[in-house]
C-alpha cells in the first residue's frame, strides 16, 4: 500500500522592507478664523512688497482685517512691515517649520533663491533671516533653507514676482549665485499640505491686485467656500495670464492698420521700438499697474517681457525691434494700408447726418471748416455697402418730401418754422409763427 507524505506547507514570501515615510502634514478642514502668511525674501529688490501693499482690489488691509465676507483674517509676518523684531519675530517661523503652529499658513516668497552651497563653501551666505544654531556656534539662517522646512506643512507656497517665479534678473546669464526660482528649488514633485504645486504670480514688479486677488481665491478654497482657482501649466492664475499684452493694449489698433511708432512717446504701436507685447502673457494694460491706472504701454514704454520665464536673457537687447516683427510688421503694413483706406471711407460716410445726404447733397453746414463732399467713388462704395447693411431688414430713417421738405428752409432772421404734419395733421409744408418761434399763446404748436 502506497503511503502519501503530507504536503509541504508553502511559506509566505517575506514582506518587503521599506523605509519609514514621514507623516504628511495636512491643512485643517472646515471653516477657519485665522491664516498666517509668512513672507520670505531671497535675491530681491523689495519691489514685490511695494506692489502688494499698493493693491486695491482687494487691498492688503482688507485681508489683514478680515473685512472680506467669508475669508479668514490673515496674520502677516513680513520682515519689513512687522512690529516685532528679533527672536519675537522669528519664533512663529520656527513653530510653523516644526508643525506646532495653531493655525494653517501659507508661504510667500519674494526674490530668486541663490545656491547657498556656493556661499557656504567660503563660510558666507546670500540671503538669510534669523540665526541658525550649529555646533560651532550661530550663523545667519538662509531663507532658502527656511522655505524648505516650512513648505512641507504650508497650505500653499506662493512665488511673487519674476525673480521668485522664474529666477528673473538675479538668474540671468553670467550670474555667480546659481540663482533659481522657487519652482526650480522645490522641484516638480513638490505638493503643499493641500496638494498644490507652487503658485506663480510673475511680474517685475507684479501687479499688486494680481497677488491679492489670487490669495483671496486660495483662501476661499481653503475655507471650503469656493473651488480651487484655475491655474495654467506653469502655475499662473489662468484668468489673469491667459491673454497677451497686445490683445488688451490700447495701441493694438495701430498695429492692425500697419502704423508704427518711430520714436518713444509716439502714440502708435510700439513694436518697432522694441515692444514684445504680442507674445507676452500679462494683464498690466487692461488692469493697470496701480489702482487700475498706469502700466508700461499706457505710459508710452514698450513691453520687455518681464512676466515671462525667458526674461531677461531671451528678450535682450532691450528696446530693439524683436526679430520676428520683421515679417509680422511688414505683413501688417501691407494689408493695413487697405484697411485704413476702407475704414476712412466708412468714417467719412458715418460722419454725415442722414439729413445732410438727403437734402444738402452731402454738404455739411459746419462753420468750423470745409468738409469734403463724397465723390462718385465714395457714393458707389456706400451704395453697395448699404445694400449689404440692410439686406433682409427694413431700412430706417425718414423719406425726403414726405416727412420733411425737399429743400432746406431759408437761413435768415425771422424765417418761418416748418410744421411737422406727423404731429399736427395739417397740410404738408405748412408754416407757422414768426421769427423762428411759435406764438406766445402756444396756438402755433
Amino acid at each position: 500500500m502506497a503511503v502519501f507524505a503530507p504536503p509541504t506547507p508553502i511559506e509566505a514570501p517575506p514582506e518587503p522592507v521599506t523605509e519609514p515615510q514621514p507623516e504628511r502634514r495636512k491643512a485643517p478642514e472646515g471653516p477657519i478664523k485665522v491664516v498666517h502668511a509668512f513672507w520670505l525674501a531671497g535675491m530681491s529688490c523689495d519691489g514685490c512688497s511695494i506692489s502688494a501693499t499698493g493693491a486695491t482690489n482687494p487691498s492688503v488691509e482688507d485681508l489683514l482685517t478680515g473685512s472680506i465676507a467669508g475669508l479668514p483674517t490673515v496674520i502677516l509676518h513680513h520682515p519689513v512691515l512687522a512690529v516685532e523684531n528679533g527672536e519675537e519675530f522669528i519664533r512663529p517661523f520656527e513653530l510653523a517649520a516644526e508643525g506646532k503652529l495653531d493655525a494653517p499658513y501659507v508661504c510667500v516668497y519674494e526674490g530668486s533663491i541663490a545656491d547657498e552651497r556656493i556661499a557656504a563653501a567660503t563660510g558666507g551666505y546670500f540671503s538669510a533671516m534669523g540665526d541658525q544654531v550649529l555646533e560651532e556656534g550661530t550663523r545667519p539662517f538662509p531663507t532658502a533653507t527656511r522655505l524648505k522646512q516650512m513648505s512641507e506643512g504650508a497650505a500653499a507656497v506662493i512665488a511673487i514676482g519674476t525673480c521668485a517665479t522664474w529666477g528673473g534678473i538675479p538668474a540671468a546669464a553670467g550670474n555667480v549665485t546659481g540663482a533659481m526660482s522657487v519652482m526650480d528649488f522645490l522641484g516638480s514633485d513638490y505638493r503643499s499640505a493641500l496638494g498644490l504645486p507652487v503658485i506663480n504670480i510673475p511680474g517685475c514688479a507684479p501687479v499688486g491686485d494680481n497677488f491679492t486677488e489670487t490669495v483671496a481665491a486660495v483662501l476661499l478654497f481653503l475655507q471650503g467656500m469656493g473651488p480651487l482657482p484655475e491655474f495654467d501649466e506653469l502655475g499662473r492664475p489662468a484668468w489673469l495670464f491667459s491673454e497677451t499684452v497686445h490683445r488688451g493694449c490700447t495701441r493694438a489698433g495701430y498695429y492692425e492698420e500697419g502704423v508704427f511708432a518711430e520714436d518713444y512717446g509716439d502714440k502708435e504701436c510700439l513694436v518697432e521700438v522694441g515692444c514684445w507685447g504680442p507674445v507676452v502673457n500679462c494683464n498690466i494694460v487692461s488692469r493697470g499697474a496701480q489702482s487700475h491706472m498706469g502700466g508700461c504701454m499706457r505710459a508710452g514704454g514698450p513691453c520687455i517681457g518681464c512676466t515671462m520665464p525667458g526674461f531677461p536673457d531671451k528678450f535682450s537687447p532691450f528696446y530693439k525691434a524683436p526679430p520676428g516683427s520683421f515679417l509680422s510688421s511688414n505683413a501688417s503694413r501691407t494689408y493695413g494700408a487697405g484697411i485704413r483706406r476702407l475704414r476712412a471711407l466708412s468714417n467719412h460716410a458715418l460722419s454725415r447726418e442722414v439729413r445732410w445726404d438727403a437734402l444738402n447733397k452731402g454738404v455739411v453746414p459746419s462753420g468750423w471748416g470745409e468738409i469734403e463732399k463724397p465723390n462718385a467713388f465714395d457714393k458707389t462704395v456706400h451704395f453697395f455697402y448699404e445694400k449689404l447693411q440692410f439686406s433682409g431688414s427694413r431700412r430706417p430713417g425718414r423719406e425726403a418730401g414726405r416727412y420733411w421738405p425737399t429743400d432746406p428752409p431759408p437761413r435768415h432772421r425771422g424765417m418761418k418754422v416748418p410744421r411737422d404734419v406727423s404731429t399736427t395733421g395739417g397740410e404738408e409744408g405748412a408754416w407757422h409763427g414768426e421769427g423762428g418761434v411759435p406764438p406766445p399763446d402756444g396756438s402755433g404748436s
